[in-house]
């Protein structure tokens, strides 16, 4: 059975720095693909970035230059650098894989940015 970990969330200031990890209870190398999305209050859940166990990558637009997603294969753990946090960078951010057909989701992580 799959597990996703996520940690590393917390309150930050406009303009500060956060690093998230997700960490899979198997080998990462299972998965086709490792994403980070992200939920605000009241709104959808939304795409964030995408890494492969080769190290390609892919950020969404909102978050491009600021965010940046990295694999440790050997660790079995995705991380995602939050860099210029904006308030409304504020969300539960979840990390998500695809295993035997089905979804599979961490728990969240919460980041708070403040102004």
């Amino acid at each position: 059975q799959v597990q996703l970990m996520e940690s590393g969330g917390g309150l930050v200031q406009a303009g500060g720095s956060l690093k998230l990890s997700c960490a899979a209870s198997v080998s990462i190398s299972t998965f086709k693909n490792i994403d980070w999305h992200r939920q605000a209050p009241g709104k959808q859940r939304e795409f964030v970035a995408r890494i492969n166990p080769g190290g390609d990558t892919y950020h969404a637009n909102s978050v491009k230059g600021r965010f940046t997603i990295s694999i440790d294969n050997t660790k079995n753990t995705v991380y995602l650098q939050l860099n210029s946090l904006k308030p409304e960078d504020t969300a539960a951010y979840y990390c998500r894989v695809v295993h035997g057909g089905v979804d599979v989701w961490g728990q969240g992580t919460q980041v708070t940015v403040s102004t």
